[in-house]
């Protein structure tokens, strides 16, 4: 389980497809203590360490073909800047929201808004997948918690501080961009009750 509070960015050194998986290796200084078999999010999608070398900080994941179809990680390129946070440790702090690492679906920037010290971003989702977003409420992007600042049927907006803007992948978003989101688990889990609900009723 994550937080949804990036730590830092990696950059992928290498692409490697075998089969219908491709391995990502992934620069990184976190890479220095990380340990085969951990999970790690990269833009919202928890993947497991299979490699690494802690002396030149590279490591290296797979993607398997279910992930890559439902995120944009099949959209990486070499050079490619990742956000990356290691799992909650038991003793440390929650300061985002609880993100799984399961990517419900990936949406596309359609606007982005440069304000004065802060950005906006709207994004733009498929709402027949059946996630929904309330203003306030909580949403991961790009493995990013984020506050819900407008919600519509299809679309929503996250406004970003300096220091998010500065410390994320943020700063490479375009119009077009695609992106990774995680609807709330807990705003899942709601509507999921309301909709049996309706049926037993």
């Amino acid at each position: 389980m994550f937080s949804g509070i990036v730590e830092q960015l990696g950059k992928i050194q290498k692409i490697e497809r075998q089969g219908s998986n491709i391995n990502f290796t992934i620069k990184a200084p976190m890479a220095s203590e990380l340990k085969i078999d951990q999970s790690v999010s990269h833009d919202g999608v928890c993947l497991t360490v299979v490699w690494v070398d802690n002396t030149n900080l590279l490591y290296k994941v797979t993607a398997i073909d279910e992930t890559l179809n439902r995120t944009c990680l099949k959209n990486w390129i070499e050079g490619y800047e990742v956000n990356l946070e290691r799992s909650i440790s038991a003793n440390g702090r929650f300061d985002g929201h609880i993100v799984q690492g399961h990517v419900d679906q990936t949406g596309i920037v359609t606007k982005i808004e440069e304000l004065d010290g802060s950005w906006k971003y709207f994004i733009e989702y498929d709402q027949s997948k059946g996630n929904i977003t309330v203003e306030k409420g909580s949403i991961s992007v790009n493995g990013v918690s984020l506050t819900v600042v407008d919600s519509k049927k299809n679309l929503f907006s996250v406004a970003i501080i300096p220091y998010t803007y500065e410390n994320t992948n943020f700063h490479n978003f375009k119009v077009g961009t695609i992106v990774n989101l995680e609807f709330d688990i807990i705003g899942k889990y709601i509507k999921k009750i309301l909709e049996e609900y309706e049926i037993i009723k």
